[in-house]
């Protein structure tokens, strides 16, 4: 089981961002922000950034490949994403 992510309030996260960013980018911990107790944000190292891109445009790829293969007329392209955000959940 994953350890909980560190949970800041923005306020806090200003009085140390320096080292919310390097703990993010030399140990990989991500750091959720809170607005007046709301999760609104995350700090993740760059190269979670990064795989999480190449994930969704695969996912999208394949979507769009499936679809080409069997052609449903009249899928409009914003179901194709919900349906491509959908699976990652």
């Amino acid at each position: 089981m994953s350890q909980p992510l560190p949970v800041e309030s923005i306020r806090d996260v200003r009085a140390h961002l320096a080292e919310v960013v390097e703990r993010a980018g030399r140990d990989g911990v991500p750091t959720v922000i809170t607005r007046r107790g709301r999760q609104v944000a995350t700090v993740v190292s760059i190269e979670v950034l990064r795989r999480y891109q190449e994930w969704e445009e695969r996912e999208l790829n394949q979507i769009i490949d499936e679809r080409m293969a069997n052609p449903a007329p009249g899928v409009p392209l914003g179901e194709v994403v919900r349906e491509t955000l959908a699976r990652g959940e």
